[in-house]
């Protein structure tokens, strides 16, 4: 059974290699379903490698103190930071 690394590896190399026409952000909604089908398939939790902290400030409503810690965590952007904290 493949590591959550390689799975990580093969969604990184898919988005690299995908091509982005307009319309990107229904593209890569329909990738992250896609990749979040994989990893339950392969038994794995997508939310594994997030900071539990992120998550209870998420689940408590305090998002924006959840998309802090995860930028710093993460050194995302702050709109895919603010997208990733909604989908909590």
């Amino acid at each position: 059974m493949p590591d959550i690394n390689t799975c990580l590896l093969i969604a990184i190399l898919m988005l690299l290699a995908w091509p982005w026409p307009k319309g990107k952000d229904a593209q890569l909604q329909r990738i992250e379903r896609k990749l979040t089908a994989i990893l339950k398939e392969l038994n794995l939790d997508p939310n594994a490698q997030i900071d539990p902290q992120v998550l209870e400030l998420a689940a408590t409503g305090q998002k924006i103190e959840a998309i802090k810690l995860y930028r710093e965590q993460t050194g995302v952007s702050l709109r895919e930071a603010k997208e990733f904290v909604e989908s909590l």
